[in-house]
């Protein structure tokens, strides 16, 4: 970006026109004072090589004055920097990853494979938030704690499978590993995403009991119950051919507890019943604890008129060694 510090300077540029003036009607008025006996004697004739050098000369001071001129106006080169204040946002995503959560009645496959999926657009979506991944069963595992590096908790995401944490639902055990998560965290909003499809049946710790620490900590719990209404298809072994087959189970999700949960701790609940419905609540949630970014922008300028101070005393020391030569009257 281009600045000019003492723009008024810049008025001066307007002599050189009427110095250019001057210096023509000089010009004119010279021939015009010649007294020849007669105009033919000049055809053919051309201005001396000394005559034009002189105009020479004066285009030069010219171009140094003018060069002069915009050195004093100070031109500068700007540079912007752009500082980021924020009000970040804290987030830990609880996934479910208890064996209920093979049923396929999402698509493209089960509703792990689409919730990590969701997951992984969600991260994509971060720019200034801290982020970090607990996947539950019967166990509840940090597999990211809060960062920004998002490649990372990507690749996590990619990496972890079904049937790797002994098998149950231990919603209150994963709140609390989350919690532990964000008890040291300093941002102005601290956000626990649970993702299950289940009731709570492992752990030692209740689920609304850990929605009451997390509201004395000032955490918000969101909820998402995913799973069609009322059956859901799940893959099973048949023992006899050792073919996958599949089989119809009614799906109960304790709606109640994770709306409990939700308002608890000022947050909400949500139910998907397929991929689009997920998408839409991560998208809410995200626009919900939007973090809140100020930028300052700082502009350093850098000097520029050394630059032009160089060539302008160049075209002035060359007017000056001309001066003792037969150029020495410029008129």
């Amino acid at each position: 970006m281009l600045h000019v510090a003492n723009p008024g300077f810049l008025i001066l540029l307007a002599l050189i026109p009427l110095l250019v003036w001057r210096y023509l009607r000089r010009q004119h008025e010279g021939e015009g004072s010649l007294r020849f006996g007669s105009t033919l004697a000049l055809e053919g004739v051309r201005p001396s090589w000394t005559v034009r050098m002189r105009h020479v000369l004066f285009g030069a001071n010219m171009v140094a004055l003018a060069l002069v001129v915009i050195a004093m106006a100070r031109p500068q080169r700007g540079t912007e920097e752009e500082e980021y204040l924020t009000e970040g946002v804290d987030i830990v995503v609880a996934l479910d990853a208890s064996g209920s959560m093979a049923a396929e009645d999402f698509l493209p496959r089960n509703r792990f494979y689409v919730a990590t999926l969701v997951t992984r657009e969600f991260v994509e979506g971060m720019r200034h938030d801290r982020v970090g991944l607990v996947v539950f069963a019967a166990k509840a595992i940090t597999r990211c704690p809060l960062t920004l590096d998002y490649g990372v908790l990507l690749n996590i995401l990619n990496s972890i499978e079904l049937g790797t944490i002994e098998d149950g639902t231990a919603i209150g055990n994963a709140l609390a590993t989350c919690l532990n998560r964000l008890r040291e965290s300093k941002a102005k909003s601290r956000v626990i995403i649970l993702v299950t499809d289940g009731v709570n049946n492992r752990g030692e710790i209740q689920p609304l009991d850990a929605a009451k620490i997390a509201r004395s900590l000032g955490v918000k719990i969101y909820t998402i119950g995913v799973g069609s209404q009322g059956t859901a298809r799940f893959p099973v072994t048949d023992p006899s051919t050792g073919r996958r087959v599949y089989v119809d189970l009614p799906v109960e999700i304790d709606e109640a507890s994770l709306r409990n949960i939700a308002e608890i701790t000022g947050a909400l609940y949500y139910r998907s019943t397929d991929t689009p419905s997920l998408e839409r609540i991560f998208q809410e949630i995200g626009r919900l604890e939007k973090t809140k970014i100020q930028v300052k922008t700082y502009t350093h300028y850098n000097e520029r008129f050394v630059g032009l101070l160089f060539p302008a005393l160049a075209l002035v020391l060359l007017g000056a060694i001309a001066g003792f030569t037969r150029f020495e009257k410029i008129p």
